[in-house]
């Protein structure tokens, strides 16, 4: 499923990525190897996936599969932050990871990205797969966490 659509709310966009996370579960599930541990998880993602900015004035959420099999801009991957986290968000949960997601900005009435943590060895691991490194993202001024449904 892909919902392109005009930005209404924050709230809004996580009911859709939401759908789009559950909507992901089995396509991450044959996706992801059994074993994964986040790190593995992280690096396999990290590898097929590419950074584009959303269209104009438009939100482009893509579920996993239309993410990487009817991609919006015809390039197997391409998304933005929400598109990642949807993916990582529904391989773990295909995994049986805990995770949540987390908004950041330096502004709390417009965050301005999203990426989720994974449960690992007793901590909460960042999991953005905008930054180039694994556990880590940019500092914020704000930040606020979301459960996953």
């Amino acid at each position: 499923m892909r919902t392109k659509y005009q930005y209404k709310s924050l709230g809004d966009t996580l009911r859709q990525m939401s759908a789009q996370i559950a909507e992901s579960v089995s396509y991450a599930d044959a996706f992801m190897p059994r074993s994964t541990n986040t790190l593995e998880m992280w690096s396999i993602l990290k590898d097929n996936l590419v950074y584009k900015n959303d269209p104009p004035g438009i939100e482009l959420l893509q579920s996993f599969p239309s993410l990487m099999e009817d991609n919006y801009w015809g390039e197997p991957g391409a998304g933005d932050c929400d598109c990642f986290t949807i993916a990582a968000c529904a391989c773990a949960v295909a995994r049986g990871i805990p995770v949540r997601c987390v908004i950041v900005g330096n502004d709390p009435k417009a965050p301005s990205h999203i990426y989720c943590q994974m449960w690992e060895d007793g901590r909460w691991i960042d999991f953005d797969l905008v930054n180039s490194d694994y556990g880590y993202t940019k500092p914020y001024k704000y930040k606020q966490i979301l459960k996953v449904h």
